[in-house]
């Protein structure tokens, strides 16, 4: 059986600096469905068609992947799955808004009504954004498909203090064609001078290129996911720079203590040091196992879990608290406040997975029932 992509019109304005059809062309190309390059279609063709004077979620893509479906706005197809011998028909109904029907097995989703689709990740139903792709309308698009890529829980700064200046950045870097890679390549250099500033005692230097890089950070990926531009190996690199690199910061900041002034003793320096860098290790293999019995991630569980994420030991809030002791003078508290946060943090996270392994109720995140 096999499987082609058709777009069906025109539309002239762009979005994302890319032009409607690219961005279907990439939808599809995400999912391995070639554009049609030949006809006829043989009846057992699956076959796919996108009205190009519509932007709409990727997400909707993969819902009717999984059987026949015909996605409608105002009772017009606008994106369908149909097998060969309707294609014709949809294809008339898109481009010319003729008369349209499909066998009873064929699902029919209305997108300006009540339809939802499944997100994996959170377990839960949502309505993924699509509208008419006018030049009124692109701002706004732009805007849903953006807020449309924070999917999960996150930290107090990547929800509350940076979205609308992420916005702008995501928005500029698609206007000059930069990459995801280019981006990410730009925070990993500012990562590794952040963590030679720190080791060297410039911990003011370490903290811009840190914060900037921390920005940089949210803007790779919704750029990636804005541009339908996510690949294996720009993932491998984000991720890759993430998992790594916090503990060494922190362990930066430890050793820049004496030459910015303000040095610890050498064994409080060696249980500092032990705290960070088990801690990190032994808080990835919780969320790991957890991850790996239940299939989602430990913070979206309870309420309290995605609540505690806001604020729990990661890279952003520990940055935070050195940032609020180093302006009053302390960077030697801050580090040491790190310390402190990483090993309740543990705690809390070693508690709640134990919690999870005792019960004898099924484990679903809250969002499921929300």
């Amino acid at each position: 059986m096999a499987d082609y992509g058709i777009i069906v019109g025109e539309c002239q304005t762009p979005i994302w600096g890319l032009t409607s059809h690219e961005r279907i062309r990439r939808i599809f190309n995400a999912r391995s469905v070639p554009l049609h390059a030949s006809q006829p279609f043989a009846p057992s063709d699956r076959v796919f068609l996108a009205d190009a004077r519509f932007a709409f979620d990727p997400a909707w893509m993969g819902a009717i992947l999984k059987k026949p479906t015909v996605l409608t706005w105002e009772g017009r197809p606008i994106l369908a799955h149909v097998t060969g011998d309707f294609v014709d028909v949809i294809h008339r109904a898109m481009a010319h808004g003729e008369p349209w029907s499909v066998p009873a097995d064929v699902e029919i989703m209305a997108a300006d009504g009540d339809a939802q689709v499944y997100n994996l990740e959170l377990r839960k139903r949502e309505r993924p954004f699509v509208e008419p792709l006018t030049p009124e309308s692109v701002r706004s698009i732009e805007r849903q498909s953006y807020y449309g890529a924070y999917k999960g829980v996150t930290d107090l700064l990547t929800k509350y203090a940076w979205p609308e200046l992420a916005l702008v950045l995501t928005r500029w870097a698609a206007k000059l064609g930069l990459t995801p890679n280019m981006v990410t390549a730009v925070g990993f250099v500012l990562c590794l001078g952040a963590t030679f500033a720190f080791f060297e005692g410039h911990l003011w230097l370490g903290l811009i290129m840190g914060w900037t890089m921390m920005v940089l950070d949210t803007v790779d990926g919704k750029l990636a996911r804005c541009t339908i531009t996510s690949s294996a190996i720009g993932n491998v690199f984000d991720h890759g720079i993430d998992l790594v690199h916090p503990p060494f910061w922190y362990w930066g900041w430890l050793a820049g203590l004496s030459a910015y002034g303000t040095p610890i003793g050498a064994e409080a320096y060696e249980m500092v040091l032990w705290v960070i860098f088990a801690t990190y290790i032994l808080g990835r293999v919780i969320e790991g196992i957890f991850e790996w019995r239940y299939k989602m991630h430990i913070h979206v569980w309870r309420k309290i879990d995605s609540q505690f994420r806001l604020i729990t030991a990661r890279r952003n809030p520990n940055v935070l608290i050195l940032t609020i002791a180093l302006i009053f003078g302390r960077p030697d508290v801050g580090i040491l406040l790190v310390a402190l946060w990483s090993i309740l943090s543990l705690v809390f996270h070693a508690v709640r997975l134990l919690q999870a392994l005792v019960s004898r109720k099924p484990i679903v995140s809250w969002m499921s029932e929300a």
